[in-house]
């Protein structure tokens, strides 16, 4: 474990970054698009879209409720075993997926045993290359969640291809096969020890003051609501599009232009993020509500040439509201507490990612359309605007440090020795 008095912002840390870019395009770009296969699971195994959603969902809530393993797991032994043994889980899930007989066996697969490989590869990588970065952080973010979206780009065709030519149960188990490169990207990860480190304490000591510190709990509502319609999109919009009329491959390329402007959209904010002055909360309000505004607008565009604008600009606001989301924690919790802050967070807003797919899903079937899918992811994202105003210094329009709020300057209840010192000192 290498030791630095504060994050090296580089170094190493580029290492990491090139580590999570490869980990988010396996877990997320995987996850947007997966909605290829909607359509065939639905096809399949003869069930309506509200229960074939729960593949989906299931899989983001374990990979967001199970953070917190990940988290304590990372703690104990270090990142980089946990990220290798969540890609070992994922592949395995979907090379039994692709076995299935029932939506059951789905379920178990690829939601519970790929969602928790997920949950142990996503949030300790982000949270060790949070500890990397200060100055440059949102942008090391930016340049690592581009994965997504480049993944994005490719697996939509690629995975309809694999559909066309090998069916659904030949393409999971390519997926299986692309997935266990999970376990090279853990193999990148270096533990880094930080001088902040002894001052927060142990996981018990850091969880009990963050469930008692105001700006992360708001900050994790606001996150919670937006996590509910923010895939809504990449699950339906395939399904949308044949509605509408659209052939199967065409329907998938939409995707794909969503993912480019995806990935200028998390170049643009991580370059933003740094440059602009105040807190980075306000520049997520931002991208936030603007992507709330367009989901609403879907069910309004029926011509091909509204959707294909309306798709680039989802893409380029939801890609931009990623870095800068994982970078407001820091500033609020600080980087001794960021394992143990990002676990909570994305145990909490895997609510909305349970939630989200499965009640666009039954909108569609009762209503016979996805007008009210749309409208209401949208307004979850709105709400969430809302939450994140009410972060600490929102109005501010200086600098912020990469302190938290009130964490570090208050610490904990109780000061933890410092290795040096003896025991019986306070």
């Amino acid at each position: 474990m290498a030791y630095r008095a504060e994050p090296p912002d580089g170094g190493w840390g580029w290492m990491v970054v090139l580590s999570a870019f490869f980990q988010s395009a396996l877990v997320f770009g995987v996850l947007r698009s997966f909605g290829v296969f909607f359509v065939e699971f639905v096809a399949a195994f003869e069930e309506p879209a509200a229960r074939v959603s729960w593949i989906a969902s299931i899989g983001i809530a374990v990979q967001q409720f199970g953070s917190p393993v990940g988290s304590a797991l990372s703690t104990k032994f270090g990142p980089r075993p946990a990220v290798m043994t969540g890609g070992i889980l994922t592949a395995l899930g979907m090379l039994l997926a692709s076995f299935a007989t029932s939506l059951t066996h789905l379920y178990l697969s690829i939601g519970l045993l790929s969602g928790s490989g997920w949950a142990l590869t996503f949030t300790p990588t982000l949270a060790c290359l949070s500890r990397y970065f200060s100055r440059r952080r949102s942008l090391a973010m930016g340049l690592a969640l581009t994965g997504v979206g480049l993944s994005s780009f490719a697996f939509a065709p690629l995975f309809q291809w694999l559909l066309n030519h090998y069916a659904w149960r030949g393409a999971l188990l390519l997926v299986s096969a692309l997935s266990l490169h999970l376990v090279a990207c853990g193999a990148l990860l270096r533990p880094l020890s930080l001088a902040e480190d002894p001052v927060v304490g142990g996981p018990g000591a850091q969880i009990t003051s963050l469930l008692r510190h105001g700006p992360f709990l708001r900050y994790t509502v606001a996150l919670t609501l937006i996590n509910t319609g923010y895939f809504i999109p990449y699950v339906h919009l395939v399904a949308h599009l044949r509605d509408l009329g659209w052939d199967p491959l065409p329907a998938a390329f939409l995707l794909s232009v969503a993912a480019i402007s995806d990935l200028v959209g998390r170049v643009a904010s991580g370059w933003l993020g740094d440059a602009v002055p105040g807190p980075v909360a306000r520049l997520l309000m931002l991208w936030t509500t603007l992507t709330g505004v367009i989901l609403a607008l879907y069910p309004v565009a029926d011509a091909p040439t509204g959707l294909v604008a309306l798709t680039m600009a989802y893409g380029f606001t939801s890609g931009a509201l990623t870095p800068v989301a994982f970078s407001v924690l820091p500033e609020l919790v600080g980087t001794g507490k960021i394992y143990c802050g990002l676990g909570l967070v994305q145990m909490v807003e895997s609510i909305g990612g349970l939630l989200g797919a499965p009640l666009s899903g039954y909108l569609r079937d009762v209503t016979g359309n996805y007008t009210a899918s749309f409208v209401v992811a949208g307004a979850f994202l709105l709400a969430g605007s809302g939450v994140l105003i009410t972060l600490p210094h929102f109005f501010c329009f200086s600098a912020p440090t990469s302190k938290p709020q009130d964490l570090v300057t208050e610490a904990l209840d109780t000061k933890v020795p410092l290795p040096e010192e003896g025991l019986g000192e306070d």
